[in-house]
């Protein structure tokens, strides 16, 4: 039998914002006062570095970022810097691995695979790359923004994890480039990882892609690796539940 879990699409969001409702979430979940949870939504422009991540490899100043409208927070996520922004889906799981599986590794590959094969889905075949947590395709050079026909393909990143764990409870997750404006990963070495670029399935399949096409899909694939069932819930019911814990944290449950 699947264990439930929500799914709470928070539409376009602040960063700060999303990163204090995940601290809030995962403090209830350790204490059972809520499921499982998967928050999805799309970020205003902002730039994060992980906890192992090399500020050098922000590539402009923060005068810069600030002309640009470009916020900047420093993380506990795992991973270098990356980019968020409108179009691009962004997932935090919220879980309890504990309960599902003591795996950092195997929860990571589970997040690369449900992207890899809601991809596959679309007709484009994508794939992981040793040592580089993520998910790879394989395009011709774009010189001048133009394909190369004849040039061989090249690796460009699709979408980017960086997750932290507390007692086994996830936070942080997933980034799907589905119509992000690619121009701003110029500002920084993307992943910390020198000429390579990021790709996006709008990109990919030479025509508009949706969010609401690509996040079922996502969350479809994810469910069934992490053997959860996701079902929908409102913003509002997540804050009751929320409410509840920390008014009375010795007595709310999940």
């Amino acid at each position: 039998m699947m264990k439930s879990g929500l799914i709470v699409d928070l539409g376009l969001v602040e960063y700060g914002a999303a990163w204090e409702l995940q601290r809030r979430l995962v403090d209830a979940r350790k204490a059972g006062a809520v499921p499982d949870v998967l928050l999805l939504c799309e970020h205003p422009h902002v730039i994060t570095l992980g906890r192992n991540g090399k500020l050098a490899h922000l590539r402009v100043s923060s005068h810069v970022l600030r002309q640009m409208g470009v916020s900047f927070f420093e993380t506990d996520r795992g991973g270098d810097i990356t980019y968020h922004g409108p179009g691009q889906l962004v997932g935090y799981p919220i879980l309890n691995l504990a309960d599902i599986r003591r795996d950092v590794v195997w929860y990571v590959r589970s997040l690369e695979e449900a992207m890899i094969r809601a991809t596959a889905g679309f007709g484009v075949a994508s794939r992981r790359v040793p040592g580089r947590t993520g998910v790879w395709v394989d395009v011709p050079p774009r010189p001048h923004g133009a394909p190369a026909q004849d040039a061989p393909a090249e690796e460009e990143k699709l979408a980017a994890i960086g997750v932290h764990l507390s007692r086994w409870v996830t936070s942080h997750g997933f980034a799907y480039n589905v119509s992000t404006d690619l121009r701003y990963f110029d500002l920084i070495v993307p992943c910390g990882i020198a000429g390579k670029r990021a790709a996006s399935l709008e990109q990919l399949l030479g025509r508009r892609a949706e969010m609401k096409e690509v996040a079922p899909r996502i969350v479809a694939r994810l469910g069934e690796l992490l053997g959860l069932d996701l079902r929908a819930a409102d913003r509002e019911a997540l804050d009751e539940l929320l409410q509840a814990h920390e008014e009375h944290p010795a007595v709310a449950t999940a």
